[in-house]
């Protein structure tokens, strides 16, 4: 297909997912494009810039997401000769996902998307390509191949649902958390009501309780004043979800299941910390040892196993910026977590974790004052030179054929935190952080 006729096609697939969306007959979606019923795709297959912006606002989308559905590189790979069907691409991007092959998993789903005959293959399809962008902490495309997936309405029910959990926690990875909550919490009453009779719905009430709990414990840095009931909530659901996850780890298999729920756990800590159940220190101190269950890069743990632990280095960085008040003793803990949660995130490619870890070097101790868990953007003022330092390094990390790190002893944290206390010594606010191919 060529690629007037693939931008055709595309349009032709916002078109019916904003009538979807609306209840709109294509007529009333016409009127409000400004365009006749029969011109709303041009034959170049590129659309005015009026049209684009109509659509966006029709499917509530930011524009550059249109764009990007639009003229975003071919879903199917080029053309090699090697004919493959759809359930072996899909079994493919399963196996990928599975040793944490992120970017592979992404291109068999496309070219399984390309094969796919039916409205549920081409949902499984989106839904494989969603989590290899997960993967990666590429939250906007996850949102992205999500909504592709529910805009057929001859998708399955479980199948669908499983697709709204993604969305739920595509919203939450994005900081929606009105939406991440409202979707997480209808799933969690339709299974109290109606008990999962499949594996697939299983899985997705065990990832609603996950996406419910982890929303929750970032609603605590949001709304201080509600800290412990929603410290509570958290707990609650992120214990289920653990359960959830630990037992379907061991019936199916499936060791990525075990690494989210390992994901639960660290929550669990940060949560039971906030509702005075364990002593700050502890818990860091708890954390702390179980990064000793990480292995250097040589070994075998990929995936959701190894990124859960990037994760549990994020919530220490939380406990201890709420929690511990000695500045010696804060700045020891946010150097040991964020140095091992960059450490993890250069390992499985995942540019969230690098740049949760990077607003922890840049913001440091006063974001204790401001927001935690990176729910507000930073306004601090800090010397461009750090900022530019630390961003190329988050962004292109440093291999032993690049630049030479730090000194030993001098970590990139104590660079920065440094420069950090001078800039916000003379009151310029400050605030910071504090996710799992599903995440945080």
């Amino acid at each position: 297909m060529d690629s007037t006729a693939v931008r055709k096609e595309r349009l032709e697939r916002l078109l019916g997912l904003a009538q979807a969306y609306r209840g709109w007959s294509r007529k009333k979606l016409s009127k409000a494009l400004g365009r006749a019923p029969t011109k709303i795709v041009p034959g170049s297959g590129v659309p005015k810039l009026d049209l684009v912006v109509e659509l966006a606002d029709a499917l509530d989308w930011p524009v550059s997401e249109v764009v990007a559905a639009i003229w975003e590189d071919d879903l199917a790979a080029p053309d090699t000769g090697e004919t493959r069907d759809f359930e072996s691409l899909d079994d493919a991007a399963r196996r990928a996902h599975r040793s944490g092959e992120y970017r592979q998993m992404i291109h068999l789903a496309r070219q399984a998307f390309a094969e796919a005959t039916t409205p549920d293959q081409r949902a499984r399809a989106c839904n494989r390509e969603a989590g290899g962008w997960d993967g990666l902490g590429r939250y906007t495309n996850v949102l992205q191949a999500v909504r592709r997936g529910t805009q057929d309405p001859g998708v399955a029910p479980d199948l669908r649902r499983m697709l709204q959990v993604n969305l739920a926690n595509a919203y939450y990875t994005l900081w929606e958390l009105v939406e991440s909550e409202s979707i997480s919490q209808q799933l969690i009453h339709h299974y109290d009501a109606h008990a999962p009779g499949t594996a697939r719905d299983r899985k997705t009430q065990a990832f609603a309780h996950y996406v419910s709990g982890h929303t929750y414990r970032r609603l605590i840095s949001i709304e201080p004043k509600r800290s412990r009931e929603l410290a509570g909530l958290a707990r609650h659901h992120l214990k289920l979800a653990c359960d959830l996850y630990g037992g379907l780890s061991a019936e199916l298999d499936d060791e990525s299941l075990e690494g989210i729920a390992n994901t639960c756990s660290g929550g669990i800590v940060e949560a039971e910390v906030e509702l005075g159940r364990r002593d700050a220190a502890d818990a860091l101190d708890h954390l702390s040892k179980g990064l000793d269950d990480v292995p250097g890069p040589a070994d075998a743990l990929v995936g959701d196993c190894l990124e859960s632990y990037g994760w549990r280095c994020i919530f220490a960085c939380n406990i201890a910026l709420r929690h511990v008040s000695d500045e010696h003793d804060l700045q020891q803990y946010l150097a040991v977590f964020s140095n091992k949660a960059q450490e993890i995130a250069d390992r499985i490619d995942n540019w969230t974790i690098r740049s949760r870890r990077l607003q922890l070097c840049l913001l440091g101790p006063p974001a204790r004052r401001g927001v935690v868990d990176g729910s507000q953007r930073s306004r601090s003022r800090l010397k461009p030179g750090l900022i530019l330092l630390e961003a190329l390094r988050a962004i292109r990390p440093e291999t032993d054929h690049g630049a030479s790190r730090p000194a030993s002893g001098v970590s990139s944290w104590s660079i920065t935190s440094g420069g950090n206390r001078a800039a916000t010594s003379t009151g310029w606010p400050a605030e910071k952080e504090g996710q799992q191919s599903p995440i945080l």
